[in-house]
């Protein structure tokens, strides 16, 4: 055993027996990092052993290895000097069928355990609870439960909940009814009416596999690992989850959820002897150690390829109905146990694939056979093997052996530019930059992001099935941002895999030593990418050859086989069996209906919550038209300085300046469209797609993206509407946001000041001398938008049904039109992209929104111009600001030098000063007169009730519901708030989730007021919008408590005061006017909110007759909507 970094002093290592005094020693010193280096390797603290401890200095932490002595818990402690805290344990498990047994002991442990034995104790801690991340996930191989606080009590809550779920849960068999899957007749009060299935994580994974994305993935994964765990779905086949038992899944938790079983993971500042002496207590001490028998043997390489075809459904959405056939080549790769050799191969992939330069996106997304890469492509290193998969999607059935040859050519043609010439050296560092900036990014949920890499290819509440590529965030449950992007290159997502498989987490966690042992390895021997591509590539005879084609009668096949599986269920039931269920379908619904005393759980108080809001500091800065010489009214350059983002505590000033806060980085800037005409407002989303890849100036569009990699952390403009004070008000902008991250690292300090220049003078090319010459890459790049948003459609079903409902109020037509333009007709986006294209080029005087557009050779006139982007942000240290803004003020004095000046289209645009009214920031909104507010030149905002129901072949639904209530400035606004959460805790989810099976359900309120009602992955479609009348009826009737109030308050607290990132601190006073003096006046608000508040508002806002109400349903058809002239089925 060994430990790196800063040695005890001999005054230390005289205190060796005195464990009390060194435990105050150690939190006397100031950071966590300090606290943790001083951790003896040997050292015994509550029942565990100091293994290891290491300090990571390029992530800013201390990592500390433990292993508790009675049972062989493994334990890994991160320390850093962060408020936001988390924990997780994790287990390997490795089911050998379908039958999703993994998946659904994730739900049923959540449901009630010995010492907290009420029903759903996990979605009542969401309201209990200050957390910032709450959720279970169930990958391939493991299950994993984490969560996040900022609050000490709240963590020590959370994780005696946690533990008592995981080790000693209730499995009740109604439990497992209500979770798994059960048969039950469709109406449970009529014996009469037909048993079906039901359960909420039948109904999920439904919903899963109508992603054919998913679909490919999970056969791709299946057919090159065929020989143990990886050859069956891990969250349930919908086919093979009936065949489930209430006995099996009892087994698999005795057999699985055992210490020697389990590796517990913490992060933060708190202190580890804490958690280690609850851990200790409360679970670990119970047991004893045994050998657990969860080991994934090694997939036995193959002597020849093989090759696959399987079916899907047809995509309705897709680009081209005739071009649905997807083919991918995979490699087996080599144990991600060896950790440099994965990183390494990591690396690899992204320069074959990542990006316009790599040699794949030339060969095959530049074919035109294609949309885009297949699913999955690149590096995957969630198994114990890793593999390589490279292919695409989208094309027609008979170019499936094309594309083959293409792969198998261009890993020839790479070989060979190697063996000539190697990578380029500016690729390289590009992608050493990228690896450094994802690595080291301060995000509002660093540990969270490391545990987040933990599951890697997971199955959470809502993605649902084994897919490395995302990481999506549950609706309404989970407290998280989304995960990973395909071809990301991001190492550290191999983590937890490689812990899983008895890896060592800490190597994976030592980055700049993979860095240097990567450049030496090039160095030493030139053909060292070269061998490696040989090595796994070109000589792998363990080469899969997966296609997927779409069957049209898919959707009625597979309805078939689960209608047979039913009837052979249902036949072998005996008349007493059939009793049986109808018995136990009446005690689950009273079960359902029963109110819960859920007084055995931990609880905050509302006494709890922090009063005030921290301060943030502010410098607003006018620069006049004189000196910018911009061609407009006035221009406002707002600087925000972020004093609060100061460098760790503790660090010195190399570690402060490693921090990814640290860099200067431009926050969204914002220009306002008001002169844009309308008939071109449909096609902003499509420009600010392609904007930063199409090239600029002297760069053509492969060069810009080099230099995108090189110089900034990502650059990309999408349109944004911020909510303002009234609803039928509304500010157009596009965001323009980018970062310059050059260095992190404090010897890159004076690269990562020199690249702030380099990103600004990237943006004034891209706004003054974009190029539009490249229309072949144009095509493809809407290929490729239209493929990814097509995909996404089933993820995001709830998000699209309630961007449609939101059409009854002016700010969501605009809306519906900005941000969901493939979202309210996927089709009219994602069809024929030579067609889209070529009209693009006919149109003579398309503007691309006042660039100048070169679509037939012909300079386009500017209907919108970059020179009435009025006021952008910048986020720095004090010491960085005024080498910032002298960057940010070069840029802005370039814009629109040679443009003139327009006028806007609209003639009720005002300026007015942003919320409250005292900020020094006018904001430019487009105001309608009257009461309501009447805009006779824009007929297409007429609000009026809209129901539409889409029909898209999914086996469940998605339905929203939209009502205009009080925006953020209004006094009810906070009773509102409060309302949503408090309708979603004791009303919804039992109804939605619980009694419906939908996956998720919920109320909740956005900065503008529109109050929306919404399921997901749900069974039932028009029956879900009768609950939501219940629930508005519930409300009104105050069937509340104040113990109900006073948890509904903490669980908006935890997502008012979630941690914010310092890079993006400040940024609601920059996007939509609030002020701290607004916030902390809504603070205020928040917790007066009372009983007869809530019920005024539930009446005069969501009562029937009282404001306009917009539904919307995505899903298969239904005949109630057919057959009402009401609905407007599309």
């Amino acid at each position: 055993m060994w430990r790196s970094g800063w040695r005890a002093s001999g005054a230390l290592r005289r205190l060796g027996g005195r464990s009390a005094n060194l435990r105050a020693w150690r939190w006397g010193s100031t950071t966590a990092c300090e606290r943790a280096l001083r951790f003896q390797v040997g050292e015994k603290i509550q029942g565990f052993t100091v293994g290891q401890v290491t300090s990571v200095p390029e992530l800013c932490l201390t990592a500390v290895k433990l292993s508790h002595d009675g049972t062989g818990a493994r334990y890994l402690h991160l320390a850093r000097e962060d408020r936001n805290n988390l924990f997780s344990v994790q287990f390997r498990t490795t089911p050998v069928d379908s039958s999703g047994v993994p998946h659904v002991l994730e739900h049923t442990v959540l449901c009630g355990s010995r010492k907290y034995p009420c029903r759903d104790p996990f979605f009542k801690m969401l309201n209990r609870s200050l957390s910032t991340f709450m959720n279970a996930f169930t990958a391939s191989d493991y299950t994993l439960y984490p969560f996040s606080t900022q609050n000490p009590k709240d963590f020590q809550n959370l994780l005696s909940v946690y533990l008592d779920a995981v080790f000693f849960p209730c499995l009740r068999e109604l439990d497992f009814w209500q979770e798994g899957w059960r048969l039950e007749h469709e109406d449970p009060n009529d014996p009469q009416t037909p048993l079906v299935f039901k359960g909420v994580v039948f109904n999920e994974m439904k919903g899963a596999f109508a992603d054919n994305e998913r679909t490919f993935s999970q056969h791709l994964q299946s057919r090159l690992l065929p020989d143990h765990t990886y050859a069956v779905v891990s969250g349930g086949d919908p086919l093979c989850i009936p065949d489930l038992t209430w006995e099996q899944l009892r087994q698999f938790h005795a057999t699985h959820y055992h210490p020697s079983n389990a590796r517990f993971f913490t992060y933060g500042d708190f202190p580890l002897e804490q958690h280690l002496k609850q851990i200790h207590e409360e679970a670990l001490s119970k047991f004893e150690k045994i050998e657990p028998r969860t080991a994934v043997p090694a997939q036995r390489p193959w002597p020849e390829p093989r090759e696959f075809q399987i079916t899907c459904a047809r995509d309705s959405l897709a680009a081209g109905s005739s071009e649905q056939t997807t083919v991918s080549v995979s490699f087996l790769l080599p144990d991600i146990t060896n950790t440099f050799e994965a990183f390494t191969l990591s690396l690899l992939s992204s320069l074959l694939i990542s990006g316009p330069n790599s040699p794949f996106y030339k060969a095959l997304v530049e074919s035109g056979l294609g949309t885009d890469f297949s699913p999955d492509a690149g590096y995957n290193g969630c198994t114990r093997e890793a593999y390589f998969s490279v292919g695409l999607q989208g094309i027609a059935e008979k170019d499936i052996q094309t594309v083959r040859d293409l792969v198998d050519r261009t890993l020839d043609d790479v070989i060979l530019y190697l063996l000539e010439q190697g990578f380029e050296d500016d690729r390289i560092e590009a992608l050493l930059h990228k690896v450094e900036i994802q690595m080291k990014h301060q995000s509002a949920s660093f540990g969270l992001a490391l545990a987040s890499v933990f599951t890697c290819g997971v199955l959470n509440v809502e993605t649902g099935v084994s897919r490395a590529s995302q990481a999506c965030e549950a609706p309404e449950l989970t407290r998280s941002p989304r995960g990973n992007v395909q071809g990301a290159v991001t190492p550290l997502q191999h983590v937890a895999s490689c812990w899983n498989h008895d890896g060592d987490p800490v190597e994976c966690l030592k980055l700049g030593s993979q860095v240097a042992r990567f450049r030496q390895c090039l160095e030493e021997n030139p053909k060292f990418l070269q061998e490696k591509l040989k090595q796994y590539f070109k000589d792998n005879r363990h080469k899969l050859i997966l296609s997927m084609k779409p069957d049209d009668q898919y959707a009625e096949k597979q309805a078939q086989v689960e209608a047979e599986k039913l009837k052979q269920k249902v036949d072998s039931l005996s008349p007493e069996d059939k009793q049986r269920i109808y018995e136990k379908g009446l005690e689950l619904q009273t079960q359902q209906s029963r109110p819960q005393d859920a007084s055995c759980l931990p609880a905050l108080k509302v006494s709890d919550i922090e009063p005030r809001i921290p301060v943030t500091e502010l410098d607003v800065v006018w620069r006049h038209i004189s000196i910018l010489k911009i061609v407009n009214d006035g221009h406002v350059v707002k600087m925000l300085k972020a004093q609060g983002a100061s460098r760790p505590r503790g660090a010195n000033a190399g570690a402060a300046l490693r921090a990814a806060h640290q860099r200067p980085g431009l926050l969204p800037s914002a220009v306002q469209p008001d002169t844009l005409p309308e008939e071109l407002r449909p096609y902003v989303p499509l420009f600010c797609a392609v904007l930063t890849k199409l090239g600029c100036g002297v760069l053509g569009y492969r060069e810009q993206a080099q230099q995108v990699e090189l110089k900034t952390g990502g650059m990309a403009p999408p349109p944004f509407l911020p909510d303002d004070s009234h609803l039928d008000t509304y500010e157009q902008v596009a965001c323009l946001p980018g970062t310059a991250r050059g260095g992190v690292c404090f010897s890159h300090l004076s690269a990562s000041i020199e690249n702030l220049p380099d990103m600004m003078h990237l943006w004034s090319e891209i706004f003054n001398n974009p190029r539009f010459e490249e229309e072949e890459h144009f095509r493809v790049l809407v290929r490729m938008a239209a493929q990814e948003l097509s995909n996404g459609v089933p993820d995001a079903g709830h998000v699209y049904a309630s961007v449609r409902a939101g059409r009854t109020w002016r700010r969501g037509d605009l809306q519906e039109t900005f941000e969901g333009w493939i979202r309210r007709h996927p089709c009219a986006f994602a069809g024929n992209a030579r067609r889209l294209s070529g009209q693009l080029a006919r149109q003579a005087d398309f503007p691309f929104l006042g660039c100048t557009c070169l679509t037939t050779g012909q300079h386009s006139h500017s209907c919108l111009h970059f020179t009435s982007f009025n006021r952008c942000s910048v986020n720095a240290t004090p010491q960085q600001m005024s080498r910032a803004g002298t960057a940010v003020d070069t840029f802005v004095r370039s814009l629109g030098r040679s443009q003139k000046e327009r006028k806007p289209l609209r003639p009720h645009v005002v300026e007015k000063p942003a919320l409250g009214g005292s900020s020094p920031v006018m904001r430019r909104l487009v105001m309608g007169s009257g009461d309501p507010p009447v805009f006779p030149q824009e007929p297409t905002f007429t609000p009026c009730q809209v129901k539409t129901h889409f029909l898209l072949p999914f086996p469940v639904s998605y339905v929203a519901e939209c009502v205009r209530t009080a925006p953020y400035s209004h006094p009810d606004h906070a009773s509102l708030k409060v309302l949503a959460r408090l309708m979603t805790a004791k009303f919804l989810h039992t109804e939605i989730r619980e009694k419906g099976g939908a996956y998720g359900g919920g109320a909740k309120l956005s900065y503008g007021g529109m109050f929306t009602l919404y399921s997901y992955r749900d069974p039932r479609s028009t029956e879900t919008l009768q609950s939501f009348v219940k629930a508005v009826d519930w409300a009104r009737s105050g069937r509340f408590t104040q113990q109900d109030i006073d948890e509904a308050k903490l669980s908006v607290f935890s997502a008012v005061d979630s941690p914010v990132a310092p890079s993006d601190r400040g940024l609601d006073h920059f996007l939509y006017g609030l002020s701290d003096e607004m916030k902390q006046k809504h603070r205020e608000q928040l917790f007066a909110v009372h009983r007869e508040a809530l019920v005024d508002v539930s009446t005069r806002y969501l009562g029937p007759g009282r404001s306009t109400h917009g539904l919307a349903l995505l899903g298969p058809d239904n005949a109630r909507t057919a057959k009402d002239p009401s609905w407007i089925v599309r």
